[in-house]
């Protein structure tokens, strides 16, 4: 039985629980509060601040894991390159996890391997914002170098937004960097997501590509498969094994890409399960949380199969406590729809709480059709 210590524990750190533990795994879920989605579902558990130095020793000191396993980026990731010299195992690796704790990090990466990125550069001020926006061209995009699901993500469509979109960054952003990627707005087709699964012993791996939207930086709803170009598919399958290589280790990435009308750009990558990969929980044999446990096991992955699938948000529009749901007897009773409560015990507004889900023919109406009927309650704060 192998002893995993899980850094983070929301909604994708909960199911990769369910699916490590039928794989007879032991796993203590960390997060920064209390009654966490993972820790619902975990052996043990361990509430403190990932960012913070001593506490992160601690609890790997304590509790002697076999496998490091980060859910999130906002882990004080220079702790984890230091514990795997000290013979703690990092999933995939802490080199991994330290790079793409932050955009700019991994974007580096990407450019040094010849990758096709959007044009971008950084700010920590500002008017530094305004400096490097004007050189790339307007529309940009503004992020956060480190932060999660869209937090802080905003488009300037002129000069007079950059003020706005600096303030909102910086509320957005996770860790203790003030700095900013300003990139090049790209004018795709589509977007996709293409989860990259890097074995122990074998081939690389690859689900099929995954389309997505996404409001105010943050996916509200994914499908499965998004048809392409095959041309376009082994672009986008050679630059994700590209970079997975060089970050180096096993288990499963989620590899986003915009698909223009005649090229693939590499947007951006994280060494863990992905958000918009929830779909895989009703599209595929094995979900992503399946394949990120059997890979950093080492076990066979013999054949991904797939089906026509969807997935829908269920979002919070208020602060408040104590979470409830109304209207998903109602989903339930459309014939290939499943439906998954998070179990977070706050809301917030635009905070995700469920997920839709559906197979089969006309899945993505009916997965949104499904997270329309349902409505979250809570005790307002």
């Amino acid at each position: 039985m192998k002893k995993i210590l899980l850094l983070g524990s929301g909604e994708l750190g909960k199911e990769f629980v369910i699916s490590a533990k039928r794989l007879g795994c032991y796993v203590v879920a960390c997060d920064s509060y209390a009654g966490a989605p993972a820790m619902q579902v975990a052996d043990e558990s361990c509430v403190f601040n990932m960012l913070e130095e001593a506490p992160l020793r601690a609890a790997i000191a304590q509790h002697q894991p076999d496998l490091i396993v980060p859910e999130i980026e906002a882990i004080r990731t220079e702790v984890l390159l230091e514990v795997e010299q000290e013979g703690f195992e990092v999933i995939p690796s802490a080199r991994a996890a330290n790079l793409t704790m932050n955009r700019d990090r991994i974007r580096d990466v990407a450019v040094g391997l010849g990758v096709r990125t959007a044009k971008f550069s950084y700010a920590e001020s500002a008017q530094e914002l305004l400096a490097q926006a004007e050189v790339i061209g307007f529309p940009v995009v503004i992020k956060p170098v480190m932060s999660s699901s869209g937090k802080g993500q905003s488009v300037a469509k002129t000069a007079a937004d950059i003020p706005t979109s600096w303030d909102y960054a910086c509320q957005g952003m996770r860790g203790d960097r003030k700095k900013l990627i300003v990139e090049e707005f790209i004018a795709f087709d589509f977007e996709i997501t293409l989860l990259t699964i890097r074995q122990r012993s074998g081939p690389t791996l690859f689900c099929a590509p995954i389309g997505h939207v996404q409001e105010r930086g943050d996916y509200q709803y994914s499908w499965q498969p998004q048809p392409m170009a095959p041309a376009y598919l082994k672009a986008a399958q050679d630059m994700a094994e590209k970079v997975t290589s060089d970050l180096g280790g096993a288990g499963l990435f989620g590899v986003e890409f915009f698909v223009t009308h005649n090229e693939v750009i590499f947007s951006e990558l994280s060494p863990r399960p992905h958000d918009t990969g929830m779909v895989t929980l009703i599209s595929q044999n094995l979900s992503e949380f399946d394949l990120h446990a059997r890979a950093i096991l080492g076990l066979p992955i013999p054949q991904i199969d797939t089906v026509e699938g969807a997935s829908a948000v269920v979002l919070a529009t208020q602060n408040g406590t104590a979470p409830t749901f109304t209207g998903v007897a109602e989903a339930l009773s459309e014939p290939g729809v499943d439906v998954r409560l998070f179990g977070k015990p706050t809301t917030r507004p635009y905070r995700r709480m469920a997920v839709a889900l559906a197979k089969n023919s006309n899945a993505l109406a009916r997965a949104r059709a499904a997270a329309a009927k349902i409505t979250v309650h809570c005790t307002p704060q």
